[in-house]
Parts: structure tokens; sequence; C-alpha cells
């Protein structure tokens, strides 16, 4: 029999996201693999054959049609000004599960101290068009360069300031740099180009990605929790445990026992898991999950 021919061509992001994108989609159900050199992964399901694009590229490929869906993030999307779909927020990094921040920074010794400050001067990033929308708007003249990379090390001695992206802030503040003002706040998002959202089939598909995976992205904060309670400490133990919807609670052979279950956010579990002892709980046994599925 002839190969099944995919449904959908899947825009993916190289470089930082990369890993973390893979990790996501193998919670998901999807295993993609690649070799180092190569930007045509192996994806386990028939349905899907992809690629990895700098996501700087990819909403420009799916609104051109070449990618039905992508990852890519809001701040490329409006920096290509692409007229796409946008299916799903997916707030993940590679360092972190918190949105980033596109800002605009100087040398912490710098007399900027306003957008403002910064009229006649010169700028770099890699943002250039939303950067230029920002200081236009604000009626602001300033020269605006691209920067290739290393944007961080370019204040005070080749430029007066810089947009750059932060998760943390941990690599500005190690070479020195104060934030004056944030541009924009970014995460990851599902797109998908217009014609395909429009084709039944494939908007089944792309719904179908967009579901497991954001199942899989809610399940890395959570884990499961179940334990044997005596039934007398029931109503205690319930009450100690916050879980997304009332736990489960089954039968035990001794009468005066029951086994209960639920998912829980995982920091949560080193806070009241001593009070779940003391209330004479046995067996809590805590595991992860892959996929949570409102």
């Amino acid at each position: 029999m002839p190969d099944k021919k995919p449904i959908l061509m899947l825009g993916l992001p190289k470089g930082s996201l990369e890993e973390s994108t893979r990790s996501l989609f193998a919670k998901a159900g999807w295993k993609i693999t690649t070799n180092s050199r190569s930007y045509r992964p192996t994806i386990d399901d028939p349905e899907l054959d992809g690629r990895f694009v700098r996501a700087q590229e990819v909403s420009r490929y799916v609104e051109h049609g070449f990618f039905d869906c992508g990852l890519t993030g809001l701040d490329w999307i409006q920096e290509n000004g692409s007229d796409v779909v946008e299916v799903c927020d997916l707030v993940y990094s590679r360092a972190s599960t918190a949105k980033s921040r596109w800002v605009l920074c100087v040398a912490e010794d710098s007399k900027v101290r306003r957008p403002e400050d910064l009229a006649g001067k010169r700028v770099a990033t890699e943002l250039v068009q939303t950067v230029k929308r920002y200081f236009k708007a604000r009626k602001i003249p300033v020269d605006v360069e691209f920067s290739w990379g290393a944007t961080e090390v370019k204040v005070p001695d080749l430029v007066d300031a810089i947009v750059d992206i932060t998760e943390t802030g941990s690599s500005l503040r190690a070479n020195k740099l104060r934030i004056v003002d944030t541009l924009l706040e970014t995460n990851t998002k599902l797109i998908a180009n217009r014609k395909a959202w429009a084709d039944p089939v494939k908007r089944r598909k792309i719904e179908t990605i967009a579901l497991l995976v954001r199942g899989a992205l809610e399940a890395e904060s959570k884990v499961g929790l179940k334990m044997n309670a005596p039934r007398k400490a029931l109503a205690a133990i319930i009450a100690a445990v916050p879980s997304l919807r009332d736990p489960t609670v089954s039968p035990l052979n001794n009468p005066d026992w029951v086994a209960l279950e639920t998912i829980i956010d995982e920091s949560v579990v080193r806070e009241i898991l001593p009070q779940l002892k003391a209330l004479g709980a046995e067996g809590i046994v805590e595991y992860p999950l892959n996929k949570v599925v409102y």
C-alpha cells in the first residue's frame, strides 16, 4: 500500500526553543527526531510532516502556506506583520514557563531615564520594525539598527541603548544593564494558515495538536497524588488537599479505610505531605503526569 500523505505541514522553531519544543511534543504524544545537521525531522505520525526553521521565519511561512501551522512567538508574528490564525497560547521557553519581555535597556550608569532621553541616539535590536513603531508612536527620533546577536555587549561603546528579550533578567544584570521600559510581552503561540484553518480535516488535526500540547504543558507543574486514608479522617484530608476537582475516593476491603487520588500542583506537595501523614494517611505516592486535559 502507498504511504499515506501527511495532512499537515508543521513549522517548528530551530534554535533556543528546539529542545523544549521536542520535549513538549514528546509529552503530548509525538516523537520528533532529527540530527544536528538536518532541518527535516521525523515525526511518528503519518499525518504530520514538518521542518525546523528559525522562529523569526515561521509566521511568514505559515502565512504564505508552506506550513499549515507552526510554533513561534507573538513577537515575531507582530514583527513580520503576519496574517495568521492564533490558535492557542503555549507559555514555555528554554528557561521557564513564564512570558518573556522585550525591554529597552541602557548601561547602569547612563543618564537616560525615559525613552524620550534617547532622542537622536542609536538603538540596536533584532526586533527592528517593532522598535521603530514604538519610537514613532512616541514621536522620538532615534536611529534603530539591526543587531546580529550579542546585543547586550554593545552598550555603551557601540550604541546608546538596546532592545532585547529577557526571561529572567540575569543576562542583563550580568552585563550591567538597566531596564528603561518594556515594549512587549511575548510567548510561544500555535498559529495556522487561514486556508488550512478553513479546511475541516486540517482544522481537526490542528485542534488535536493544540489540545494535547496544552495538556502536556499544563501537566508540567502538576503531579498525581494517591494514598490510603482512614475513613474517619477523610473530611479533614480532603480539606487539606487542593485539587482540580473533588478527589477520587474508592472503598477498600477494610471498611474503615478508603483510597484517595487527585491531581495537585507539584509545589504544594511538600507543604501538605506532613499534614496528610499526621492525619493518618498511609502509602502516599506522588507520580509525574504527561498530560492534563480540562
